[in-house]
């Protein structure tokens, strides 16, 4: 686990530096200018090397689990271990898996089956992952089941982060229900099954949401992790947000409610996806937006782990922004969110978890992986 890696492209807090970075005993010794000439040293060949990524919020883990529609994987272990390998080959070395507690449709009914037994397979792996893993719980506030389902859950020690949704038609995210119903149409619904679930999700989602806020709220409150509201729309969602305890507005939908996150005191995470696709599937605001507006605090992977660091260094492009500002929108930023304060810099003393990779034109090609020292990818 000690190392020396040189002929490096540093990513460091204000600047990129050409020199050598030194490992011992899985922490950062040293940061120097310059080359070392030990035939020991990894000559990193001019390729960058940045703080290993922090993916706040992914929900990868689930597709592992659930590969097709109906389909569900037999071996929760194996399923588990996969993502744990895309997770590193996309230079991922802390990742919070978003698991859902609750449902908020018919389609995704076997969640409240595949609840436990997900979260079984993060702690089965803790010995096994090459990445840190770590749970994000996806309260589904439409699921009249919810408290639950999230009161044994917090009990777990690798739940460090939970986050408030509400996915009933009309609201937030689906707040544009032509849109919702689009998004049904396109997935094989025939119009009748999509009317169908939006007015059952509609009549459903209203009651429990109305039902499951405080109370949740309450239940986060006495539990040691960082809260966050998702897919805030209006600042009356912020201050909801903040009146719950949270200081994490997580895809806010438009640049009034992430205005209001700010003004409120609360940071921001956008989807990386949107980065590169240049804009929501769902109608959302576009994060390089809210990048342009100085509104963006941190990007997560969301639903394609290779996103992030395409996402930052794509903004480095199309913004000229920094790419030390770029990189740290996925390494220290998401860390400071987290309260993780040994991870997300490349300076001494900190974990050595590192990403090499060198840019093929505009697409950031992954060379190695180190997850405190040890090279995992």
């Amino acid at each position: 686990m000690d190392a020396v890696f040189t002929n490096a492209r540093l990513i460091l807090d204000d600047e990129v530096r050409e020199g050598t970075l030194v490992v011992r005993a899985g922490r950062i010794a040293a940061v120097e200018d310059g080359r070392a000439h030990a035939a020991s040293a990894i000559d990193c060949d001019g390729d960058y090397l940045a703080p290993g990524l922090v993916d706040l919020h992914t929900d990868a883990l689930e597709n592992h689990f659930v590969p097709r529609p109906k389909v569900y994987w037999p071996d929760a272990r194996a399923a588990a271990l996969a993502h744990d390998g895309q997770t590193v080959a996309s230079g991922i070395t802390t990742v919070f898996d978003a698991i859902c507690a609750g449902g908020f449709d018919q389609t995704k009914a076997a969640r409240r089956d595949l609840f436990d037994i997900m979260l079984d397979a993060v702690a089965d792996g803790a010995g096994v992952f090459r990445a840190d893993h770590r749970i994000h719980l996806r309260c589904e506030m439409t699921d009249p089941d919810l408290l639950e389902l999230v009161e044994p859950a917090l009990r777990r020690p690798a739940v460090g982060l939970a986050s408030l949704m509400d996915h009933t038609p009309g609201a937030r995210q689906w707040r544009n229900v032509e849109q919702l119903r689009g998004y049904l149409l396109g997935i094989g619904k025939t119009a009748e099954e999509a009317d169908g679930e939006i007015s059952e999700r509609s009549a459903r989602g209203r009651h429990a949401v109305d039902r499951n806020f405080a109370p949740l709220a309450q239940m986060l409150r006495a539990a040691p992790l960082v809260r966050a509201s998702h897919d805030d729309t209006t600042p009356d969602h912020v201050a909801l947000a903040r009146a719950a305890g949270c200081t994490v507005s997580e895809f806010p939908t438009t640049l009034v409610a992430a205005h209001a996150a700010h003004a409120e005191g609360l940071t921001t995470i956008g989807g990386a996806p949107n980065v590169v696709r240049g804009g929501s599937h769902s109608g959302g605001v576009a994060m390089k937006d809210l990048a342009a507006a100085g509104l963006l605090d941190a990007l997560a992977s969301d639903y394609v782990p290779a996103s992030m660091l395409q996402a930052a260094t794509r903004l480095h492009r199309d913004l000229a922004m920094t790419l030390p500002a770029a990189i740290a929108l996925v390494t220290r930023r998401p860390a400071q969110m987290a309260g993780l304060d040994d991870r997300g810099r490349l300076a001494p003393g900190l974990r050595a978890d590192l990403l090499r990779f060198r840019m093929v034109e505009d697409t950031p090609a992954v060379r190695t992986v180190h997850v405190a020292g040890e090279r995992v990818f």
